[in-house]
């Protein structure tokens, strides 16, 4: 058995007749990795049995770009193209291998999954095509579900601690050996294999090695705002580690793994920043202007809580001596200019020997009578008088009115 190059314009009329029946297989999506083949018989075909597992000698085989067609005989390979034409099936010649842009370890795989060729030409065992899709498979996103340790090392600060941090990208994969992916993943699907089906796989191995990638990152000591930096030689690792651990275990290969963020648990993050305020004070002037910026923002707070404890009780006085709820400023102007007026003495006033104030002859305390001219020097403003007279001042102590010897 093996196929036939089928070059344009190539056959001649006697094989006409054979292109009525061939298999193919309708384009593949980012999602699907694996499709069976399609047979189409046309009316005037021989083959009226219709059984899509029997493929016979004459059939033609299709091949578009970006597919490898693989004829899996009672669950063994016999059949292998990676390369875009037309082909026709001949049971008679030994197994073909076209591996077109696939890697040469296809052949060597080929050789261990294969089926060896036998010349018994028993058209009735049951036979299938299967394409398989070796594309580069993108947008595939990944994220950790956990948090990953990793050590925050910053030596200026005097920073070493054990982070948490949580990580997104996307990677794209391909299958880059179909004959392995078929004998460890697929298998014998009865219509096609889609990415999803292997995607929670993929990504909980992606993860895990994402984690060993950070411990190795970890081993550098990098601060916070380096781990962002080196996103490249995490991606670079696990392209490493994972193309050979998919490869020889699935036949697959990564293609690119990119890293959209890497961010700290919130808790680490504060933790950094206050070592970071910590470490400014380390520096007298930085020390010096976080101290002055603080006793300013407390002085702030206490003239802001005075102004209003102040506000309060101006309010509360308002309520409780004023009958009409509407004061307004000049109201208030006019309330302070009385209680100023009933602060001061009245004029003509006069201070007994007892130390009261009075305006009328006799006074209300003690009952002496009004004494003129007690002193020879005293306000006749506000009836002051000095406690040195041999040195009596200019102006008046407690109104300012000009003060002159006998000024009664």
């Amino acid at each position: 058995m093996g196929l036939i190059k089928s070059e344009p314009g190539a056959l001649g009329s006697t094989l006409a007749d054979q292109w009525k029946e061939f298999f193919y297989c309708e384009s593949m999506d980012k999602n699907v990795m694996v499709r069976k083949g399609i047979k189409r018989v046309s009316g005037c075909s021989s083959d009226t049995k219709e059984n899509d597992n029997i493929i016979s000698s004459g059939f033609v085989i299709t091949v578009a770009d970006g597919q490898c067609m693989l004829i899996v005989e009672q669950g063994k390979v016999v059949e292998v193209c990676a390369e875009p034409g037309k082909f026709i099936y001949d049971s008679s010649l030994e197994p073909s291998v076209f591996i077109g842009k696939l890697d040469k370890r296809v052949k060597e795989t080929f050789r261990m999954v294969g089926k060896r060729f036998s010349r018994d030409n028993d058209t009735e065992k049951e036979q299938r095509v299967y394409y398989f899709n070796i594309k580069e498979l993108i947008e595939n996103k990944f994220n950790t579900p956990n948090p990953i340790p990793c050590r925050v090392v910053d030596s200026k600060i005097g920073l070493d601690i054990d982070a948490l941090t949580h990580c997104s990208g996307v990677y794209s994969y391909k299958i880059a050996d179909p004959l392995l992916f078929y004998a460890t993943v697929c298998g014998n699907v009865e219509r096609e294999y889609l990415c999803k089906e292997l995607e929670n796989q993929l990504n909980a191995k992606l993860v895990s090695e994402l984690i060993l990638a950070f411990g190795k990152l970890s081993e550098l000591e990098l601060s916070q705002n380096q781990i962002l930096t080196h996103a490249s030689d995490i991606e670079a690792t696990m392209n490493e580690t994972l193309s050979k651990s998919w490869g020889e275990l699935r036949g697959l290969e990564i293609v690119s793994i990119a890293i959209n963020e890497v961010t700290l648990s919130q808790k680490d993050t504060e933790i950094i920043k206050q070592a970071q305020r910590i470490a400014t004070m380390h520096d007298p002037k930085m020390a010096a202007t976080a101290l002055i910026l603080a006793q300013a923002d407390a002085m702030k707070s206490v003239v802001s809580k005075k102004a209003s404890a102040i506000t309060d009780f101006v309010k509360t006085e308002i309520e409780m001596n004023s009958t009409d709820s509407d004061i307004d400023a000049q109201n208030l102007s006019v309330i302070g200019q009385q209680q100023t007026a009933q602060q001061l003495p009245a004029q003509g006033s006069w201070k007994c020997v007892c130390g009261a104030m009075e305006i009328g002859k006799f006074c209300t305390n003690c009952g002496a009578k009004k004494t003129l001219n007690s002193s020879p020097y005293r306000c006749n403003k506000c009836g002051w008088e000095p406690d040195n007279l041999h040195k009596p001042p200019k102006f008046c102590a407690e109104c300012g009115n000009p003060f002159y010897k006998n000024n009664v």
